[in-house]
């Protein structure tokens, strides 16, 4: 039988949160505390839940009362997107334009803004591993297990999109908002406090099993702005109703009922846990809140800081030098209207046609290096942004067709490079996994899997290695791929 924890509210009466050495009502503290190590102030963790529990309490639930309906529920909701989906396509193929990402740099200010979430994917469920001797839980770890693309690299979620971010240069993040890691630090909380929030976690995971619509769009949109959606498709494909973890989710929420001592109280509890999905920022309203003219200003604003230091007097813009334009935030919006009446940005042409745009931009430019791929991308988009503020007319290659190209180009067809996918070698030798250092960690590792004094010591080390800090790592990829072998054995 399942047994329930205390009640949220006495949990978070009963074990309150002891004086940390960081804001415990922050999600931006927690978060990149528990990013850390999940054993960082388990209590902090339980009330923290406990908090944001209260919080979702009188937000909506579409859930159905009774949970034998659940099956029907989450099949209509396909239907709806895939509806939904097909009228977006329509509007698009009759001219309309992209319905969330205006310019490229939209697009990329997404990526960065939802990085703390997506960079911890998954992480909800690793509080479960140690119940791998349980059926009942099976779907769930199988479920975590997919998530970290069963110790294939190349499948792994969370490597995957920080080599997108790596990609576009998007990879600095930690200044967003605290908004931007509520559903991070709430995924990282419930893994730490996994035992004794169990219906929770297991409602919270049904609600974000289910397929958005927003993910198709964003899918979509992406590719055509020659951005690897692959992240996103993916979750479309593995999330599926069919045998996907949407499917997964209710199925082991069934599980979980069966078993309960009392099935309408935990129901209750589920129903809190799936409402924690909407918390904090999320892909619509991030998607809302970019105007580009304010983030060039931001990242204009964060160059200043040491930027205005760097100019020699004889730099100057309208009679004024340079590090005085630069010497307050204020004064950033002046300045990029001063460079326009002075003819160093031209707004609505070409970025080239702007001598701005040369200094910062190429091999040779003589700020080359300054901004990131990203923050290059918002300043192209400003400038070449019309004087309407309609969007750039130049059109991006999708990201299909570029790679097309590739392999025209290489005379051959490329397919994606995938990681070894061998589940697991033999205990005494490990793999091509990287550099020597890395051999070395790995074999480390391996004989120390081999040592275990048995399966249930072996699962355990396994599971360590596993955490959402770790699983992206050579090591956490062949530790996982040795969990799933032994899952089963």
């Amino acid at each position: 039988m399942i047994t329930m924890p205390m009640p949220v509210r006495e949990a978070a009466q009963a074990a309150p949160c002891a004086e940390p050495a960081y804001d415990a009502a922050s999600a931006k503290s927690m978060y990149l505390a528990m990013s850390r190590g999940l054993d960082h102030q388990p209590e902090a963790a339980s009330s923290f839940l406990a908090r944001r529990l209260v919080q979702a309490a009188s937000l909506p639930a579409d859930l159905p009362a009774d949970p034998a309906q659940l099956e029907g529920w989450s099949q209509r909701h396909v239907l709806d997107v895939g509806s939904a989906y097909q009228q977006y396509l329509a509007r698009r193929k009759a001219g309309a334009p992209r319905q969330y990402f205006a310019s490229k740099a939209a697009a990329l200010h997404f990526l960065r803004a939802v990085a703390p979430t997506k960079l911890v994917d998954g992480a909800w469920l690793f509080g479960l591993l140690p119940r791998w001797q349980d059926v009942a839980f099976h779907c769930l770890i199988r479920t975590y297990l997919e998530e970290l693309g069963d110790g294939v690299a190349d499948k792994n979620h969370v490597a995957i999109y920080q080599a997108l971010l790596a990609t576009h240069g998007c990879d600095q993040w930690h200044d967003l908002s605290d908004e931007h890691f509520e559903q991070g630090a709430i995924q990282l909380a419930l893994a730490a406090e996994a035992d004794r929030f169990l219906p929770e976690l297991i409602g919270y995971n049904l609600g974000y099993e289910q397929l958005p619509l927003h993910l198709l769009i964003t899918s979509y949109e992406l590719n055509e702005l020659g951005i690897d959606p692959y992240y996103f498709t993916l979750h479309v494909t593995v999330d599926n109703g069919s045998n996907g973890h949407a499917h997964k989710a209710i199925a082991s929420l069934q599980a979980m009922l069966a078993r309960a001592d009392d099935p309408g109280a935990f129901y209750q509890r589920v129903l809190n846990g799936y409402r924690l999905n909407e918390l904090g920022a999320c892909t619509t309203s991030v998607i809302a809140s970019f105007d580009i003219d304010t983030e060039l200003k931001r990242l204009l604003a964060d160059k200043s800081v040491i930027g205005k230091d760097m100019h020699s007097d004889y730099c100057r813009i309208e009679g004024k030098p340079v590090s005085a334009w630069l010497a307050s935030p204020d004064d950033i919006g002046p300045f990029l209207h001063a460079m326009e009446r002075a003819g160093w940005i031209r707004r609505g042409e070409d970025a080239g046609a702007s001598r701005f745009w040369g200094l910062v931009s190429g091999p040779r430019a003589e700020m080359f290096g300054v901004f990131s791929p990203y923050e290059l991308q918002v300043l192209r988009d400003w400038i070449e942004q019309a004087p309407d503020g309609a969007a750039p007319a130049r059109r991006e290659p999708s990201y299909r067709a570029r790679q097309r190209n590739l392999r025209d180009l290489a005379g051959a067809a490329q397919p994606r490079p995938t990681a070894v996918r061998g589940v697991i070698r033999h205990w005494g030798h490990a793999a091509n996994d990287g550099a020597a250092g890395g051999q070395n960690a790995l074999r480390a590792f391996e004989q120390k899997v081999a040592e275990c004094g048995g399966k249930d010591a072996a699962m355990a080390l396994l599971g360590e290695a596993l955490a959402p800090s770790r699983h992206h790592t050579p090591v956490g990829m062949m530790a996982t791929r040795m969990f799933a072998q032994l899952l089963d054995a």
